[in-house]
């Protein structure tokens, strides 16, 4: 299993919009310019992360992205579905029906689930409630805290920038 670069873009655009003033945005040229990475495609994301609900957008001068909920209230598994959709990783084709020994009555009929969807189903709930169980405003406090002081005061100026 492989998860675009998309989800990492959004993690860390969206760990730069934790402490952003009330009433502050960030346009996606600012954060695209922040990690060196394309607009276009940071867009594409954004978009993603505005139909979950994750950022909001606002128009106008000041206009740009913010936060539409708590960083407390946005766990990783948010993210990740928001970028990378929400079916199952793993999509079982049933091919055991069309096994030559399949009879009608055997292990490999639909009358029986397919134990390999079904591990790797369980495997993927796991990784999901893995990701659930954190949130940005854990990630912001674990990271910030190895922040130098001057690490800091730039981040400040760069949000008074903005």
């Amino acid at each position: 299993m492989q998860l675009s670069v998309g989800v990492e873009y959004a993690f860390h655009s969206l760990f730069y919009m934790i402490d952003l003033p009330t009433g502050t945005t960030v346009g996606i040229r600012q954060l695209a310019g922040l990690h060196d990475i394309t607009e276009s495609y940071l867009s594409k994301i954004f978009s993603k992360l505005r139909k979950a609900g994750i950022v909001r957008s606002v128009s106008g001068v000041k206009g740009g992205y913010e936060l539409a909920r708590p960083a407390d209230e946005v766990t990783f598994w948010d993210v990740v579905e928001a970028v990378e959709g929400a079916s199952f990783f793993f999509q079982c084709a049933e091919i055991r029906q069309k096994n030559i020994f399949e009879d009608g009555s055997s292990v490999f009929s639909s009358k029986c689930p397919c134990l390999i969807k079904v591990v790797m189903q369980e495997a993927e709930e796991a990784f999901r409630d893995k990701l659930r169980a954190r949130s940005l405003g854990w990630l912001h406090a674990q990271v910030q805290g190895g922040f130098s002081e001057g690490k800091r005061q730039a981040m400040a100026a760069w949000m008074r920038s903005l």
